[in-house]
């Protein structure tokens, strides 16, 4: 199973490209508010950028949460997001222990699925989408080491 990190956000600029290439390329809208992935400042223009996105979790609690079955446990962890299913309940969002589903304006929720097509776009190679196999430490447990998201 494949995964998005960050291992490199001491590099980010705060440009915004995974975001608007996940936007772009995966929701098929060119608008920040349908991210999978999001860039925030840590503090302050002077101490960099954090990048927010699904832990893939497993078992993911957004899943459990959703009450129409739009949201689908991925194999190995993370989720699938069917939109024909969905009702824009925000169910999904308040479920995420790391806010990483979003709601546009309208509700619509997005998350990362992990499919790695925002890291080409990256201009400081800050991700990767690389193998991760289950073992001993958690992909959540990985990525809160590795600093991917600050609470």
């Amino acid at each position: 199973m494949k995964i998005l990190t960050t291992p490199r956000m001491e590099r980010c600029i705060g440009c915004h490209s995974c975001s608007l290439a996940c936007a772009r390329l995966v929701h098929k809208r060119l608008s920040w508010d349908t991210a999978g992935i999001r860039i925030r400042s840590s503090g302050g223009l002077s101490t960099g950028f954090e990048a927010r996105l699904c832990l893939a979790c497993d078992p993911a609690p957004c899943v459990a949460a959703c009450p129409t079955g739009a949201y689908s446990q991925r194999k190995g962890g993370g989720v699938l997001v069917r939109m024909k299913l969905c009702i824009r309940c925000g169910a999904c969002a308040k479920a995420c222990p790391v806010d990483a589903v979003y709601l546009d304006p309208s509700g619509e929720p997005s998350v990362c699925i992990h499919c790695g097509r925002c890291v080409p776009y990256c201009p400081h190679d800050c991700l990767e989408h690389t193998e991760f196999l289950r073992g001993t430490v958690s992909v959540a447990e990985e990525a809160a080491a590795s600093g991917e998201v600050q609470s």
